[in-house]
């Protein structure tokens, strides 16, 4: 091979390297640079939660804290409060971190975003409650607050999240549920549940095994250093105080008691029984509720049990003619009474 047009070979490599490298917006490194700054917004934008979260708790964030929010080591951290001074987003005085007026609008939008997130998630998807928190930690760096907007006008303008925590307005107002923990409840004292606290996982994961949510009635039987022992809509539960703690509930007027929730799971009926659904319960949301309900599973609807699989799941049940297969996870939102015509 002749030494020019070698040459000539090796010019067009190195151009063609160069542009896969360098070329704008789909260049490898215009595309890792764009990664590595939304990578930094993510955590900016978590530290603005975190530091809003302690505010509004009358608490104290501190490097560590918000180096342990983020997963970040103390190095990393100072370096992104820096930045975050710099762009007016915090101060930082005599070692206490505060939000300026824009790092709180900021931190609001970014939590109005994540619980606008978590309900339409809640009312609108088939996603499971356990998920609701983590997709919604993915998704709220992506709303601009114009899309914020539009999703919440969608939704009906909600002032809560499926957990109960308030949604900031686009101007920052809030409607505080105005609840208090379970623990401090005095016994025997008719209540509603009006908030559970989806951190930490393993708290909440159990919250979620119990069926627990807001809009339950409850009432606390029996409350020791060992145990909380109580009825929400119609079932004992019995939690560990640091647990129950996540749980707040706002006393009812005594003249106005909660309800009793009529019925019994459709679990419970035995093969061969009809009964009549009174009601599908408020933890049934989203793509399940509508596919009862296009079902035709109503409050009157008759429901007789045909037929168990072997190893117990599902169970068949006819309903308006028709034969549907349901697990027992599905069958326990339903509630009916026997023999009701």
């Amino acid at each position: 091979m002749s030494e020019p047009l070698l040459y000539l070979l090796s010019a067009l490599l190195l151009s063609g390297v160069t542009a896969v490298l360098f070329w704008p917006d789909k260049g490898l490194f215009p595309r890792w640079q764009e990664a590595r700054q939304l990578n930094e917004r993510v955590f900016s934008e978590d530290a603005l939660k975190h530091i809003h979260k302690c505010e509004m708790k009358g608490q104290h964030p501190t490097i560590e804290s918000i180096a342990g929010a983020l997963g970040r080591n103390l190095n990393q951290t100072a370096n992104l409060l820096t930045e975050m001074q710099d762009d007016n987003l915090l101060q930082i005085e005599s070692g206490a971190i505060r939000l300026t007026p824009q790092g709180r609008d900021s931190a609001l939008h970014i939590i109005r975003a994540h619980r606008l997130w978590e309900r339409y998630l809640a009312e609108e998807t088939g996603y499971s409650e356990a998920e609701w928190h983590g997709q919604a930690d993915r998704y709220e760096h992506r709303l601009t607050p114009e899309e914020a907007d539009r999703l919440a006008l969608q939704l009906g303008n909600p002032t809560h999240d499926p957990h109960g925590d308030p949604i900031p307005t686009a101007s920052g107002d809030v409607v505080l549920h105005g609840g208090e923990p379970l623990t401090t409840l005095p016994l025997d004292t008719p209540a509603r549940i009006v908030h559970i606290e989806d951190e930490p996982d393993v708290v909440y994961a159990q919250l979620i095994a119990e069926g627990l949510h807001p809009g339950m009635p409850v009432r606390v039987m029996e409350s020791s250093p060992q145990r909380v022992r109580f009825w929400a809509n119609g079932d004992e539960h019995v939690l560990a105080p640091i647990v129950a703690s996540n749980i707040s509930v706002r006393p009812l007027p005594a003249e106005t008691p909660p309800p009793e929730p009529s019925g019994e799971k459709l679990t419970n009926i035995k093969l061969g029984e009809t009964a009549v659904v009174t009601r599908i319960s408020p933890a049934c949301r989203g793509a399940e509720r509508r596919r009862f309900l296009d079902l035709g599973i109503l409050p009157g609807t008759q429901i007789t049990t045909e037929m168990r699989s072997p190893s117990g799941e599902p169970t068949a049940y006819q309903i308006r003619g028709a034969l549907i297969a349901l697990r027992s996870d599905q069958a326990n939102l339903i509630y009916v009474e026997r023999g009701a015509a």
